[in-house]
């Protein structure tokens, strides 16, 4: 019933680009500008970016749809088009996890418009953005929310191990020193704490305790998260 779906907008016999009629290429390029959009969309749906990465999103499925329809059928270019992905690949920065799952999806969507599975690629398509909405609405994957970051200066003669125990014991369920870390040329030491808040305890009175410990040097106190990687 749903095999038109998985049918070819180009013909299947066609080896090259010269077999692709005008109408089909220019058919195939609204369809990846659009998708590419879509993708954008879902992209920033809850999610903090930048205009220069989602403008690339939307185009990329329209660069790599052309990509796939000069290389279709030639193995030598087809190489060469991978050699160069390897060199952006090696060229480009780390991003958050999402970033690259959007590049992803900008490229499988150029994959099938170039291969001329158009109505594939919408479906596909309807289907991340479906499963996307429902996966940042949902508390799937949501880490515990009372736990945080404390970060506390102290001075470089000062023994900062168990020093502010008795303070986060008061304060804190559960509290972690995770890291230590020279600063200042190592005149001064910056500890960071997991920490998880006690139900109503007062984040102002415990800044305030350890101010008196550490010589009123710096302390913060902010949500905790790793680095994504993917």
């Amino acid at each position: 019933m749903l095999d038109f779906l998985f049918s070819s907008m180009l013909s299947v016999t066609e080896s090259s680009v010269t077999g692709v009629s005008a109408e089909g290429f220019l058919a195939c390029c609204v369809a990846s500008l659009v998708l590419g959009a879509a993708v954008a969309v879902i992209y920033m749906f809850r999610h903090t970016y930048s205009k220069n990465f989602v403008v690339t999103l939307a185009l990329l499925p329209v660069i790599v749809q052309m990509v796939i329809m000069l290389v279709n059928g030639n193995i030598g270019a087809g190489i060469a088009v991978m050699g160069v992905f390897n060199l952006v690949r090696f060229r480009s920065i780390s991003g958050s996890a999402k970033d690259i799952g959007s590049v992803f999806l900008a490229m499988a969507v150029g994959l099938a418009t170039g291969m001329g599975f158009v109505l594939l690629a919408v479906l596909f398509v309807a289907i991340v953005a479906v499963a996307n909405v429902v996966y940042v609405l949902s508390p799937f994957g949501r880490g515990d929310a009372e736990e945080k970051r404390l970060r506390i200066t102290v001075p470089e003669d000062f023994e900062y191990e168990n020093a502010f125990d008795t303070v986060l014991a008061r304060y804190t369920k559960e509290h972690e020193l995770v890291s230590v870390e020279t600063s200042n040329m190592g005149s001064l030491y910056q500890l960071e704490y997991k920490v998880k808040l006690e139900e109503g305890a007062g984040q102002k009175r415990l800044l305030d305790e350890i101010r008196c410990h550490n010589g009123n040097l710096k302390v913060s106190l902010g949500l905790y998260g790793g680095r994504e990687v993917l």
